[in-house]
């Protein structure tokens, strides 16, 4: 077998579960979104706002607990058994004390949100959500950790199931708590936040029980001395995941900043908005999954110093892709309409409006596609080299500076409303994934092979 069709095997054995654990991760903000449209469309564009706020504190948590992944695959590759024990335990550190740290972010929210020029009641209601659901970040992020720690170690079904089973359980929690049924209280939006809350709390516990107690992970020692702190491990994931978190914060925030413009169009805008992001959300996953198999599959390749097969691994996580890619441009052409609906209550005089602006929006997203799948791949790649500041600088750069003022030129001065919002996504996006990838393919890709 050719090395490159071997590298496609293990980046798709590799791959597929991190792909279906991601989908059912986002699975989560996707039911409550759903399940909160057929409760009603002010609490949809409220829960819409919220949970890209949630997102966007997520992500910069996220960052740290991605620093994880590379570093254990490195060590891995150097049979380095102490050191794949230590940046895990110190990941888990900096995401208790990132958690600590963010929670006045959901406690203060409304007041935040009407500072970015949301509506009160818009804000209100965002609020009444956060304050409950952003209890569980210190939850999300740790379980970050975890699956960065067990995918390094290319224990990913475990991932998978545990996620699978937290969308169940989140699906009949919302059904519970939204709507009153059981004998329970009608909560609605609040409803939809405990029961995010809990279910970050239990896939937590079934990845921290597996790692501790499952044949091939158990011999780390995972939580042993926990509590005992180590400085040199803390400052190497800090310092590697910092720029990872910025990164992510600056697309992130490039997408909050889309979201709140929608929200200054008006509340049919902001609701169709959130459902075309959750849509586009959902199938960028596939993209994070490869992305994360490729840090993996990269992240042995440079640990071994092994320059050929780093290069193959990357082509052929980029390939896999781009089948991908092509996939989803065809998915939203053919059926946006139906993916549109089943956010909305069949019977609600406002569903053809948010029909009507939501396909708008994933006729552009078509165009996005390759740009988006471009710069998450190449960030994962250049993660596995460990490679991290620059990308940081390319981010800001490509979002902050081109992808949110072309959004504001285009969709607010220039009148055209979302589809000129979501083109400045298209510019940023774009800027971004060329950057990016030339620098992994005109640096670690181009290195001479290592004896």
């Amino acid at each position: 077998m050719s090395p490159f069709r071997s590298h496609m095997r293990a980046t798709l054995t590799l791959g597929l579960p991190l792909i279906g654990s991601h989908l059912a991760q986002i699975s989560i903000g996707l039911t409550d979104t759903i399940m909160i449209g057929w409760y009603g469309v002010p609490e949809l564009a409220a829960a819409a706002l919220g949970a890209t706020y949630f997102h966007v504190v997520l992500i910069l948590g996220m960052g740290f607990a991605l620093a994880v992944m590379p570093m254990v695959a490195a060590a891995t590759a150097e049979d380095n058994t102490a050191q794949v024990r230590r940046v895990t335990r110190m990941g888990l550190w900096i995401a208790v004390l990132f958690s600590l740290i963010s929670l006045p972010l959901f406690w203060f929210s409304g007041p935040i949100l009407l500072s970015l020029g949301q509506g009160p009641d818009v804000a209100a209601n965002a609020q009444s959500y956060l304050r409950i659901a952003g209890g569980g970040i210190g939850f999300a992020v740790m379980f970050t950790v975890l699956r960065s720690h067990l995918s390094a170690l290319e224990h990913t079904r475990i991932v998978l199931w545990a996620t699978l089973a937290g969308v169940l359980l989140n699906v009949g929690l919302n059904w519970v708590l939204i709507f009153g049924n059981l004998g329970a209280s009608e909560l609605g939006l609040r409803g939809a936040a405990i029961a995010s809350l809990g279910t970050h709390g239990v896939m937590l516990a079934v990845l921290a029980l597996y790692a501790a107690r499952a044949r091939g992970v158990a011999d780390y020692d995972l939580f042993a001395r926990i509590w005992r702190p180590d400085w040199e491990a803390f400052g190497q994931v800090f310092r590697l995941g910092w720029p990872i978190a910025l990164t992510l914060l600056s697309e992130s925030g490039l997408f909050m900043a889309t979201m709140i413009m929608m929200g200054w169009i008006g509340t049919l805008e902001l609701a169709a908005h959130g459902v075309a992001i959750q849509i586009v959300s959902t199938a960028f996953m596939v993209h994070v999954g490869l992305s994360s198999a490729a840090t993996v599959r990269a992240g042995h390749a440079w640990g071994r110093r092994d320059i050929p097969n780093l290069r193959h691994a990357a082509r052929a996580a980029l390939t896999l892709s781009a089948v991908v890619v092509a996939l989803n441009i065809a998915l939203f052409l053919i059926f946006p309409a139906p993916l549109i609906a089943l956010f909305l209550d069949p019977t609600d005089p406002l569903k053809p409006q948010i029909i009507a602006i939501g396909t708008s929006l994933l006729a552009v997203a078509t165009l996005f596609q390759l740009a988006d799948a471009a710069q998450v791949m190449a960030l994962g790649l250049l993660r596995a080299v460990q490679d991290t500041r620059l990308p940081m600088l390319y981010a800001v750069i490509s979002y902050w500076l081109i992808g949110i003022p072309s959004s504001y030129v285009l969709g607010i001065l220039m009148g055209l409303g979302g589809v000129g919002i979501w083109m400045g996504l298209v510019i940023g996006l774009a800027v971004a994934g060329a950057l990016m990838m030339t620098r992994f393919w005109q640096g670690p890709a181009r290195l001479p092979e290592m004896a």
